[in-house]
Formats: structure tokens, sequence, C-alpha cells
């Protein structure tokens, strides 16, 4: 089996992209238009992500930004803000791809408000991870009140059933 950790980061960067593909001829004003959910927008909802993803890839990155990364304009529209996204994930596979098991038990310093908490590096993996598909799916639900068919996210892992756009992604 593959590493699950790169399996993880590959899985969401093709949700990411599939996501973005879906949503890439709304207008800014779209975008930014009210819709239930945790945050009030789409625009709301993917800036979280990407910056929560730039602030966890930072820290296993060992990069120091810290909570630098939330003092940043949002970004408005949905070209810049998948572009944006696929960096982080970029960065997030590059990570994954060089892991070795004892790099799962290092840890990482992430910049609290409190101050900095040593986390260790698997348990920064698993909740970035988690941190992604729990608000991408509130993304999900937005995108069908947009008036756009929701794309299939979750077709990735298991041979049955995997969509074409993602074989791409296991190479």
């Amino acid at each position: 089996m593959r590493d699950p950790f790169l399996t993880m980061a590959l899985n969401n960067a093709w949700a990411n992209a599939t996501l973005y593909g879906a949503i890439a001829g709304l207008s800014a004003a779209d975008l930014a238009a009210p819709r239930p959910g945790f945050f009030p927008s789409l625009k709301a909802t993917l800036n979280h992500i990407y910056e929560v993803d730039l602030f966890y890839v930072d820290a296993l990155e060992a990069g120091g930004l810290g909570r630098s990364v939330y003092d940043r304009d949002t970004i408005g529209r949905v070209a810049d803000l998948a572009a944006a996204q696929a960096e982080v994930d970029r960065r997030l596979t590059a990570f994954c791809r060089e892991l070795v098991p004892a790099t799962l038990d290092e840890s990482r310093v992430t910049e609290r408000r409190e101050g900095p908490v040593a986390e260790k590096v698997g348990a920064l993996l698993l909740h970035l991870f988690q941190h992604q598909i729990h608000h991408r799916g509130q993304a999900h639900t937005m995108v069908a009140e947009a008036g756009i068919a929701p794309p299939q996210l979750d077709d990735f892992h298991l041979e049955y059933g995997r969509v074409p756009s993602a074989a791409a992604y296991w190479t």
C-alpha cells in the first residue's frame, strides 16, 4: 500500500482541483454571495481552508511564518484562489513524499495566540487532512446552493468507482 499520508495529500490536491474546476465560472460577486454554512460564503470558506493549509504546511516545513500567514487580504477571484490553493497543495504533497516513519514523531512548533505549542508531525498531518475534508464538505454544499452541480469528491481511494480525473494523481 502507498504511504497513507502521501495518499491523503494527493487526494486533497485532487479534491481541491476538482472543486475549483466546478466553480471556475463563478464571478467574484457569486463567490462572495451569502451562503448557508459555518462561514458566510464560498469566498470565506475557501480562503479559510487556504490560510489554515498555509499555517500548517509552514509549521510542517519549519518555515517560521506562524500566525503571520493570517495577515493577508482574502483572495476574491476563483482563479487566483485556485492557483494559491494548488501551490500549497503542491508543498504539502512534496512534504509527504519525503516523509519517513521517524519524521512522524518529530515535533513542529505551531504559533498559537497563547504562545508556541509543539505538536507531532503525524498529528499535524491527520488534523490538517481532517480540517480540509470538514470545510471542503461545507463548500460542497455551498456549491449546490449556488446552482452548480457539486462534483464527486469521495471516489479517490478505491479501484471500484474511482473517477477518471483521480487517476492522474495516482501516478
